[in-house]
């Protein structure tokens, strides 16, 4: 009999990029979140200079993450009735008032501890509106076959800037000084207010019939996304992932990379410590490449949890190793699971997500993914000045990984929907 099944399609190293309005996105996406971490390597130092207050530091962590808790269902269901455009753009405002605000009070020098908090949280709300609008605006720009690529290339960026954003701010600092280059770091959100003012992107530029739209019940929204979800195994299950990873360890072990730095004690502990980071950074970036190089790792929700064990496992060996060499090459490995398991969950939710609350799921996803590392530093931070932060941090991956076998048992589906 003659073979009728068609041939599979050629994988497409980098699919995405072939996109250009998806080039415009990335580039856009990838200045404001370097914008974003400038802004926190400036304005934490002149806090930190002028008060001195850990407390200032600590509610920092706090006003950046507990907005994502709080709003981004909320905000995920505006993006869901309006342009999330709009959204994003009104995001971007909100940065740029954050860094004028500072601009302002370190040249009049009139900075006091409550003004720093209320700048915090607009700094915090700022990212809610941006990251979620963000996400469902992907979906307008490239097709459903080469989703999973554009969250990839997304989720690379967003390391890239995270990566990126400490040394341009600290080269800013030196060069400008912090109290005019907080000024040029508002500058940097302006290429995104522009390209998406006349971006054919949005609900306007959508075919066939819209969907049908909810009204905006702000944190009823919450229980009702949930409710609505509770019958698809691949989204409860990617987001019960997601949450749990950033509850029990998020990225709160970065803020710990000092005491690891100099418990390893090789030579000077300032290196030391920086080389670990990018070792954590460089592992994600080189998942991000070879991935999307060669078309990896197609999204499934059992491949996920396993690459969340890989995750664990890393990161638990890297707590317990005492030898330099050994833990920047568990923390790359880190950074190769982490990468890889945090854009194949948000691509399964992304993609299986219903079209007429998809900003309500991706924002339920962010919530769980962002918001839940308000409570990360406890769980290591706290835990690390009673057992010490090596202990604490293998314990947190230890609990995690027993959370994921269990999730694998009992949520994972076969097949991605």
């Amino acid at each position: 009999m003659q073979n009728t099944q068609a041939p599979a399609a050629p994988k497409v190293s980098f699919a995405a990029l072939r996109i250009p309005g998806f080039r415009a996105f990335l580039a856009t996406y990838f200045l404001a979140m370097m914008a974003d971490n400038i802004e926190h390597v400036i304005s934490y130092w002149m806090a930190y200079q002028k008060f001195h207050s850990a407390a200032l530091g600590g509610f920092a962590v706090v006003s950046h993450w507990l907005p994502f808790l709080l709003f981004s269902v909320p905000v995920g269901a505006l993006a869901d009735r309006f342009d999330p455009r709009r959204l994003i753009q009104f995001g971007m405002l909100l940065f740029m008032t954050a860094s004028i605000g500072w601009g302002y009070f370190f040249i009049t020098d009139t900075l006091q501890m409550w003004e720093a908090m209320v700048l915090l949280v607009i700094h915090g709300c700022a990212g809610v509106f941006w990251q979620t609008s963000s996400q469902l605006l992907i979906h307008d720009i490239v097709k459903r076959d080469i989703l999973p690529s554009a969250v990839r290339l997304n989720a690379t960026a967003r390391t890239m800037g995270v990566l990126v954003g400490p040394a341009v701010g600290g080269a800013i600092m030196l060069t400008l000084g912090p109290k005019h280059g907080i000024f040029l770091n508002a500058c940097f959100y302006l290429p995104v207010i522009l390209w998406l003012w006349k971006a054919p992107y949005g609900p306007r530029f959508r075919k066939g019939e819209p969907a049908p739209q909810r009204a905006v019940r702000g944190f009823g929204d919450i229980v009702q996304t949930m409710r609505d979800i509770a019958d698809k195994p691949v989204l409860v299950s990617m987001i019960a992932l997601a949450g749990a990873a950033s509850f029990f360890i998020g990225n709160s072990y970065q803020a710990q990379m000092p005491n690891f730095a100099q418990d390893l004690g090789h030579g000077n502990p300032g290196v030391s410590y920086s080389a670990l980071l990018a070792a954590d950074a460089a592992g994600a970036l080189t998942a991000g490449f070879l991935l999307e190089r060669w078309g990896l790792l197609k999204p499934n929700p059992r491949t996920a949890v396993l690459l969340a064990m890989g995750w664990c496992i890393a990161l638990g060996s890297f707590a317990m190793s005492h030898t330099y060499a050994l833990s920047l090459t568990l923390l790359f490995t880190a950074g190769l699971f982490e990468l890889s398991y945090n854009s194949m969950t948000q691509a399964l939710v992304q993609l299986n997500a219903p079209a007429d609350i998809r900003g309500r799921v991706l924002g339920l996803f962010n919530m769980s993914a962002m918001g839940m590392r308000a409570f990360a530093g406890i769980n290591v931070g706290l835990l690390g000045t009673i057992a010490g932060v090596h202990w604490s941090l293998g314990l947190s991956a230890l609990v995690m990984l027993c959370v994921l076998l269990l999730l694998r048992q009992r949520l994972v589906v076969p097949h991605a929907m």
